[in-house]
């Protein structure tokens, strides 16, 4: 047991308690927003319904997007303005990346391809789609994780640096 907890000590120095408050704090927000709309909360949705107020292609002015708005908005804005305000009380920095802006663009790109080919994005498909054990969703998470590491592997063979 102790080398369980070494191990975890050694993978995360500053503890695990915000991690584990986080993950409760979301896990709440999930299973209220179910509870209370009976829909499947994601971020990628979030970001689409936003879109839907000003764009008139017609993917965003779908029934589901549109009757959604304010609920979709206010979770959206939310996670936002929930990051700011611990960033600000943590003392930590805004920006905290050394990757490029250009390169963080074309990856924000490519991420918001990969969750309209997988109906979802990894908060929709790892949080709430595991947690209702649907089986594509599993299969989703799999592809997310594992083109991840292959990926992160890569890039670090070839001696890409930010």
């Amino acid at each position: 047991m102790s080398q369980i907890l070494n191990d975890i000590l050694t993978v995360f120095p500053n503890g695990i308690e915000h991690y584990l408050l986080g993950g409760i704090a979301i896990g709440v927000g999930v299973i209220l927003i179910y509870v209370l709309t009976g829909t499947i909360v994601g971020a990628s949705t979030g970001l689409e319904t936003i879109i839907s107020y000003r764009s008139k292609i017609k993917w965003f002015q779908q029934e589901g997007f549109v009757s959604s708005r304010m609920w979709r908005t206010a979770f959206t804005v939310g996670i936002i303005t929930g990051a700011f305000i611990y960033t600000i009380i943590s003392g930590g920095n805004l920006w905290v990346t050394e990757v490029q802006w250009w390169r963080l663009l074309f990856g924000g790109i490519l991420v918001g391809i990969g969750t309209r080919l997988g109906k979802g994005c990894t908060s929709g498909h790892g949080i709430c789609g595991l947690a209702s054990v649907s089986t594509a969703s599993l299969i989703n998470v799999v592809i997310f994780v594992g083109v991840a590491i292959v990926v992160a592997h890569a890039i670090e063979i070839i001696g890409v640096v930010p």
